[in-house]
């Protein structure tokens, strides 16, 4: 399941820092993978997820392969982007593709850079966001002119999800309300070494795990000698559907699937031993997958 997000910014907010930051876990990511997808504007990057070595220990193999996001550095938006200004139709085309929006806001202080908001973060997100409802109007209006009604359902730019990023100084890194707080130098600077200066999670990391819960979307798990994988799902589909992200025809050759959760699958030592304890469990079409299942499917040909 594609997941993309898109980052928008005013200019001069440490979104492209951010982004590069995004890119230093992209290319660790990459070096393990090679099949992932680079371009210029888009990091490919993994969902932290601590259960995958835990699960990769127990089943004996060294393949990994965690579920990721995609994130698209759309270009720095300017107030009048909806009529045309900066990179303006381009740019809206950009965010209509993305499922989630991240905005990045300056709370941070440098004096060579220059701030092309106004001082406060929260006014800049109104900018961002007036920009897009303006598109969204325009947007209306043109399907109103062409069909006399809107007949369909419009994907609306100001109703996509959204994570607000607060951007600040690296000694002013602490949890605020409504926002992901990070300083976007330190993180590209630092990369995973800044949990050395004792912070337990990074702003990306948070931003990444939030990215998935925004969306509804939680991870299913495989495990065996031929590696072990987090699959990523919507919350409430059942095990025929999760079956079919693995391999279209598994859904439609669906018989039956073991589940057992991650944390009894480790302690227990694997399948087998699983089994012999009447840990696993059978399940049919109905069952609705949970967060953290390891599951094998029973599939005909």
């Amino acid at each position: 399941m594609g997941l993309e997000i898109g980052i928008i910014g005013l200019p001069n907010v440490g979104k492209s820092t951010l982004f590069n930051a995004l890119l230093r876990k992209q290319q660790a990511y990459v070096a393990n993978y090679p099949f992932a997808t680079i371009e210029p504007n888009i990091g490919i990057v993994p969902v932290p997820d601590e259960r995958l070595q835990k699960l990769a220990d127990v089943a004996h193999t060294e393949k990994i392969v965690p579920a990721t996001v995609k994130f698209v550095d759309i270009a720095g938006l300017v107030k009048g982007a909806s009529q045309g200004e900066g990179l303006g139709n381009k740019f809206l085309s950009h965010i209509r593709e993305v499922d989630a929006i991240v905005y990045v806001l300056r709370d941070f202080t440098d004096e060579n850079v220059i701030r092309a908001g106004s001082v406060s973060p929260q006014s800049d997100y109104e900018t961002l966001r007036t920009e897009l409802q303006l598109a969204d109007l325009e947007t209306i209006e043109k399907r109103k002119a062409k069909k006399g009604e809107i007949q369909e359902a419009l994907a609306l730019l100001a109703e996509k999800p959204e994570i607000k990023v607060l951007n600040v100084d690296e000694d002013k890194i602490a949890p605020r309300e409504e926002y992901i707080v990070l300083s976007a130098k330190l993180e590209s600077e630092l990369g995973d070494e800044i949990k050395d200066l004792g912070i337990s999670e990074s702003g990306l990391e948070k931003l990444i795990k939030r990215s998935y819960e925004i969306l509804g979307l939680q991870s299913f798990l495989t495990a065996g000698e031929k590696e072990v994988r987090a699959w990523t799902i919507k919350r409430g589909i059942k095990a025929p559907q999760a079956a079919g992200v693995i391999h279209t025809d598994f859904e439609k050759h669906f018989i039956k699937a073991d589940v057992i959760y991650w944390e009894d699958f480790v302690k227990l030592g694997g399948w087998q031993k699983a089994r012999e304890a009447g840990k696993v469990r059978l399940e049919g079409r109905d069952y609705v997958m949970q967060e953290g299942d390891v599951v094998e499917f029973k599939v005909g040909v």
